[in-house]
């Protein structure tokens, strides 16, 4: 992926303020942060969305995550966060190289990422049969 921008951080064609790297992921800080500490968690191979990242590749960048909101809230006192993905451009993906956003979180950040409106009342029997996983 020539033109992938995080594809070029990988590779280190464009610097970045590493946090996190193994042989699968990188962890870097956005450098347009939702607040101190906004760290971005990506595989190092191109995987454009949640259905073509590996079960593998996946696993990995949720521990990731995991490891740094621990270490916001060790090193920053940031004890909240949240932990963000999204696949599409109509669900906000900017960068179509698969991501997960930690952004850590405090009461007073005045931050409000869901708005919790739904213009029509679903039907949640018929949609929690359709989602049934076995």
């Amino acid at each position: 992926m020539e033109k992938c921008i995080f594809c070029k951080i990988v590779k280190g064609e464009i610097p970045s303020y590493k946090v996190y790297e193994d042989e699968l992921v990188l962890a870097f800080l956005d450098i347009t942060p939702a607040n101190d500490g906004h760290t971005l968690i990506i595989p190092k191979l191109h995987r454009e969305n949640i259905f073509d990242i590996k079960k593998e590749e996946l696993e990995r960048v949720a521990l990731v995550a995991k490891r740094v909101a621990e270490k916001c809230k060790e090193a920053l006192g940031e004890g909240e966060c949240n932990i963000i993905h999204s696949t599409g451009k109509s669900a906000g993906q900017e960068v179509m190289h698969f991501h997960m956003h930690v952004v850590p979180r405090k009461e007073s950040d005045g931050m409000n990422i869901w708005s919790g409106k739904n213009p029509k009342k679903p039907d949640f029997d018929k949609i929690a049969r359709k989602l049934k996983i076995n």
